[in-house]
């Protein structure tokens, strides 16, 4: 779960344009990010990255491909069921001017009402999940896994209250908790041989623990006055969110829903394991963007030409950043794959090759959106995200009889083809000519491509896997850095100066 801290103001204070990448909720209106918090959120959000790596890898360990691809199968009804049992209300809420006890009381009530119902649903339906996909054992595993919603629909309305008012450290301590607990259950479970049980029981604990932190950190509780009439004002804004974030999941794990129908849960979990290391990748990116990008938007007034730059820069940035670093995750998947989760893992790295290429554009797509977002255009965003979901269905199931590697290709493709569209709507934003956007991206992509070619021919004779992995790493920093300081790359320079100036503050 990721913690975004945004802050709605009905006044003058207001940026335009707000180049913050966040992998779970986007956030419509009039936002701007509160600078502190927003300092608490992405350290928050980094000890979250650490932990969930660190029980990963002993779960990765100890269970088996197919494990992984069980509960691979189940993810995109889990998600698609959370998001009509949250509805798009802790956004409204947020972007509400004045919010009143009996808002929050209707939240909390309608999400229970409706994560019940769905789950009644799904309790009936999983018979038939596991006859889609030709796998038995899903009936008692989904019946399990589905708790999930139901159990955090108690706290949507305490989330809700943490969110917009900006309790940033009391909802990473509720999140860290939930994470260290249901990790220390989860790999317990699968230590002791209960195999894909142990990835369910590490989700529907942590779903507990957070829901519980929740409610012993909010001050805020229920009454039985229920009261449905405030959605109604919040319903327009709340169901274009909820139906963004439902095509958002779609687009997320249809090929999990894919291969688990037309091939097997080994194959899935192949996949769930390439896709997690590539989402830790670009989402540790967003996680630097978000972290410079503070001290810059505080500079930028309302005209066009500001905004312009103040976007270059953030561009430029981005690609400085995510094409070293996925591309070089990609360059040495082999040996991060064996040395962390071991050698029965091997299939997962051509997967994760593939999947990094895309990842290494997924920042700068992140950008060109939420530049459509901040104009108050939620509704491109909302349409640009059902039509990309529909035409990857096409395309992914068309290309299913010609194996799992070339369904990812097309799937990469798709993406990276789909970045002309986003563009096309920022350039009605902004007046950013194509080849300025090539000029901005363009020379740290090749860089970074002639970075790993060198580097492979310098570190190839190594055998041994733990050295070679170090090699690897420490080389290509060294020559990335080395031809950005040669090329005289301004946004290496700038970025020196930050972490310099941020350095004599933290001393002071």
């Amino acid at each position: 779960m990721n913690v975004c801290i945004v802050k709605t103001l009905a006044g003058n204070r207001l940026e335009k344009f707000l180049p913050t990448v966040f992998s779970e909720t986007w956030k419509y209106g009039r936002i701007v990010i509160e600078r502190e918090n927003g300092k608490r959120a992405v350290l928050g959000r980094v000890q979250q990255r650490l932990l969930n790596l660190f029980f990963g890898i002993f779960l990765a360990r100890l269970l088996s491909p197919s494990d992984y691809g069980l509960v691979g199968m189940l993810t995109i009804f889990t998600l698609i069921a959370g998001s009509l049992q949250e509805s798009g209300f802790i956004s409204a809420i947020t972007n509400r001017r004045d919010v009143t006890s009996n808002d929050y009381n209707a939240v909390f009530w309608f999400s229970i009402l409706v994560s019940v119902s769905v789950y009644v649903l799904l309790f009936f339906c999983a018979p038939l999940i596991a006859r889609f996909y030709d796998e038995p054992r899903l009936i008692p595993l989904s019946r399990f896994i589905f708790l999930c919603f139901v159990l955090s629909s108690t706290a949507t309305a305490h989330s809700a209250y943490l969110f917009r008012n900006l309790m940033v450290k009391k909802r990473t301590i509720a999140q860290l908790s939930a994470l260290a607990v249901s990790g220390t259950v989860g790999v317990t479970a699968a230590y002791n041989g209960l195999a894909y049980w142990g990835i369910a029981l590490q989700s529907v604990t942590y779903v507990l623990v957070s829901s519980m932190c929740y409610w012993l950190l909010t001050p805020w509780r229920p009454s039985f006055h229920i009261d449905f009439r405030p959605l109604r004002e919040m319903f327009g804004f709340s169901s274009r969110v909820l139906a963004t974030n439902i095509f958002v999941h779609i687009n997320n794990n249809i090929f999990s829903v894919l291969l688990g129908r037309l091939f097997s849960a080994v194959q899935v979990g192949y996949y769930t394991q390439a896709a997690k290391w590539n989402m830790m990748g670009y989402n540790t990116v967003n996680g630097m963007i978000v972290g410079v990008a503070q001290p810059v938007l505080s500079q930028v007034a309302g005209d066009k030409a500001r905004q312009l730059a103040v976007f270059r820069k953030m561009l430029r940035f981005t690609a400085f950043v995510s094409f070293p670093l996925m591309l070089g995750l990609a360059f040495i998947a082999r040996e991060l794959i064996v040395v962390c989760v071991t050698g029965k893992w091997l299939a997962s790295v051509p997967m994760m090759q593939i999947l990094c290429v895309w990842g290494a554009f997924v920042p700068v797509q992140g950008l060109f959106s939420n530049l459509v977002i901040s104009s108050g255009k939620s509704h491109i965003y909302m349409w640009n995200t059902i039509i990309l979901c529909l035409l990857q269905i096409v395309v992914l199931v068309s290309m299913s009889p010609y194996g799992i590697e070339n369904m990812i290709v097309a799937f990469v493709a798709v993406n990276m083809a789909w970045l002309g569209v986003w563009y096309l709507f920022v350039r009605q934003q902004l007046d950013l000519r194509f080849l300025d956007l090539l000029r901005d991206v363009l020379p740290f992509a090749l860089i970074a491509l002639a970075t790993m070619a060198a580097t492979y021919y310098i570190t190839r004779g190594i055998s041994d896997i733990y050295l070679l992995l170090a090699a690897k790493v420490v080389t290509a920093a060294v020559i990335y850095m080395a031809m950005m300081w040669v090329c005289r790359a301004k946004v290496l320079r700038e970025s020196i100066e930050f972490l310099r100036r941020r350095s004599v503050r933290h001393d002071r």
